[in-house]
């Protein structure tokens, strides 16, 4: 269990989101209460002041209180105000409220007058977008720009449309628009810093969420976006300081609930976690890492069967969720359910690349099945230490191209054809469908990794590097970078992989994968205290889990002739794997140079009769 504990902490650094600190200067969010008691104490005396009526509904939208701007519109009708003018206000107020049929309804109710229709397309547009009709609320954003197109705030939403739709090249556009328009519009500000997270990294983000703050202290939307960012960086401290100031402005908020549920769920307090996560009243429960890190919490308190309940809904909802399968596999193994435990393992063992806890697991819960050849096949496997590549693709097994061909800008269509060519070996059919697929869609990240993946199995790797490059353009994640270091290498260019690596460090500084190559690569070069710098930053992350990590940080540490710690970590690696050849070679080794002879000579029989 102790080593379950380990592994379940290593995926809480994974569940943080977005954020930092800055000045607090006096707070627009007070100008609009003033103006709001202001207001309200006019129209006590005189409520038919149809001007006054609809600048407080206004005020009570910039203040979130869509109740209260629906009473404002509604006394503004009573006062004689005309009801084609006021549609659009009243729609967006049931709007705020999370009612967007109840806001067609109002549109629909009757005629708009003409200077109105650009808000009223604003409002449709926002609920098209909230449902997820993206065709609809495209034709909503660009009628209301038409007649709105100097509106800050408008443009945020637009640029929000953009990012849905995959957009991020016209999502940077219509954010950079927004901001020219008013510098000092928070909403917009934040919005940057959040894409800004996404195309350059977490660190990049940080004084995007300084302007917003600065332009206003109390966004409470930025602040949690800021504390998120923190928690990547790993500055909890700062981190809890913008959640406490977030929730004094909206106590009860589910995603404050949430990360704090991750801070303390890293400090080893599961059942403060716990709590935490039950305050979201199932707000959240449709969120992956909501489900995650429910499963982790569970699993870690000993409730297998409701961990596995989270995992399984996680896996229904992200079936390439290999986490949650993990998770979902301790949990059923834990739960003395074998079957169960196998058959999540199943689609991870079959990969060429599957890691070796994984195999480890499978192992034993093959032996318990009574599968001895499985079990030691996967035995085998793990101790090799040396998985195979992930294929780009999975094949599905079907011959889809005429669906594609009819159809070749829609990915639903053109990737399971692109999967049956890539498993036919047609891999040059599978690259001109990706490269029709990427001209009509340059602003879109995943286009570009598409052509890359294509272009990579099929041995082109300049034109490679070329299409992940586009991609980490608007999008320098994980996936994105890494996929261009491989290409990078693959094309010959081991230093520009080296490079591209370590900027993914500097701008992720979260990146578990990016240490590890950065320490890889710090070993080629016989760096040997930065190869533990890295090392030992993932050995904090994951524990003591990874043979790899402890093996390349027993060399680093023996190179610089730290013995004791050379042999602690390689003592840590036999442990999990010891009839690995190399790892017992170098600990007998060790033991020899300790001079402990004996058991360096039992350690090189044990590796003849394997070997044997």
């Amino acid at each position: 269990m102790r080593r379950l504990r380990i592994w379940t902490g290593a995926l809480l650094g994974a569940l943080l989101l977005a954020g930092c600190n800055g000045p607090r200067p006096a707070s627009p969010r007070a100008d609009l209460e003033q103006r709001r008691v202001d207001l309200q104490a006019s129209l006590a005396e005189n409520p038919d002041q149809l001007a006054q009526q609809v600048a407080l509904a206004r005020v009570l939208f910039k203040l979130g209180d869509g109740v209260g701007a629906e009473a404002a519109v509604k006394a503004a009708l009573g006062a004689g105000g005309d009801e084609a003018a006021l549609r659009p206000l009243a729609a967006k107020a049931a709007a705020m409220q999370g009612e967007g049929d109840r806001a067609f309804r109002i549109l629909d109710a009757g005629p708009i007058a003409p200077e109105m229709i650009g808000e009223a397309a604003w409002v449709a547009g926002n609920v098209h977008l909230d449902n997820g009709d993206l065709g609809s609320a495209r034709d909503a954003f660009d009628r209301a720009v038409q007649d709105l197109p100097r509106s800050s705030d408008l443009w945020v939403d637009v640029a929000r449309f953009r990012d849905a739709n995959a957009d991020a090249l016209g999502a940077r556009d219509a954010i950079d628009y927004a901001i020219e328009l008013d510098k000092a519009n928070s909403a917009a500000l934040a919005f940057k810093a959040n894409l800004v997270r996404t195309q350059q990294g977490l660190t990049a983000a940080l004084p995007w969420y300084d302007a917003a703050l600065q332009a206003d202290p109390d966004n409470a939307g930025a602040l949690i976006d800021q504390a998120a960012t923190l928690g990547d960086l790993g500055r909890y401290r700062d981190m809890l300081v913008s959640l406490r100031h977030a929730a004094d402005l909206v106590p009860g908020n589910a995603q404050i609930y949430y990360l704090q549920a991750v801070l303390a769920a890293r400090a080893g307090n599961y059942r403060l976690a716990r709590s935490l996560l039950q305050r979201t009243r199932g707000r959240l429960d449709e969120e992956p890492g909501f489900m995650l890190l429910s499963a982790i919490v569970e699993l870690e308190l000993g409730g297998e069967a409701v961990a596995a309940t989270w995992a399984d809904r996680l896996i229904e909802a992200q079936p390439e969720n290999l986490t949650a399968r993990r998770i979902l596999a301790v949990s059923e193994w834990a739960g003395g359910d074998a079957d169960g435990a196998a058959e999540a393992l199943a689609p991870i063992v079959s990969r060429s690349d599957a890691d070796s806890w994984s195999l480890l697991l499978a192992a034993r819960v093959a032996a318990e099945l009574g599968r001895t050849a499985a079990s030691a096949d996967y035995q085998a496997r793990a101790a090799a230490l040396a998985p195979g590549e992930a294929a780009p693709f999975a094949a599905d097994g079907f011959n889809l191209s005429g669906e594609a061909d009819a159809e070749p800008l829609n990915p639903a269509k053109v990737i399971p054809a692109m999967e049956a060519e890539m498993a036919n070996g047609n891999a040059a059919r599978a690259l001109q469908r990706a490269t029709r697929l990427r001209d009509a869609n340059r602003g879109v990240a995943d286009a570009h990794i598409l052509h890359g993946d294509a272009a990579l199995a099929a041995g082109d790797y300049r034109l490679a590097v070329q299409s992940f490059r586009a991609a980490r353009d608007l999008d320098a994640s994980e996936r994105t970078t890494l996929r261009l270091a491989n290409a990078l290498y693959r094309a010959g260019d081991a230093a520009g992989s080296g490079a591209t690596i370590l900027a993914l460090r500097d701008s992720q500084p979260s990146s578990i994968a990016a240490d590890q190559l950065a320490g890889s690569l710090a070993m080629d070069l016989q760096h040997w205290d930065d190869a533990i710098t890295h090392f030992e930053r993932v050995r904090q992350r994951v524990g003591n889990r990874d043979v790899v990590v402890l093996r390349e940080l027993s060399k680093a540490y023996a190179a610089r002739g730290d013995r004791a710690k050379a042999t602690a970590m390689i003592v840590l690696a036999y442990r999990l794997q010891p009839l690995n050849g190399e790892i017992m070679r170098l600990y007998a080794d060790l033991l020899a140079q300790r001079g402990d002879a004996q058991g360096a000579i039992d350690l090189r029989d044990k590796m003849e009769q394997i070997g044997r």
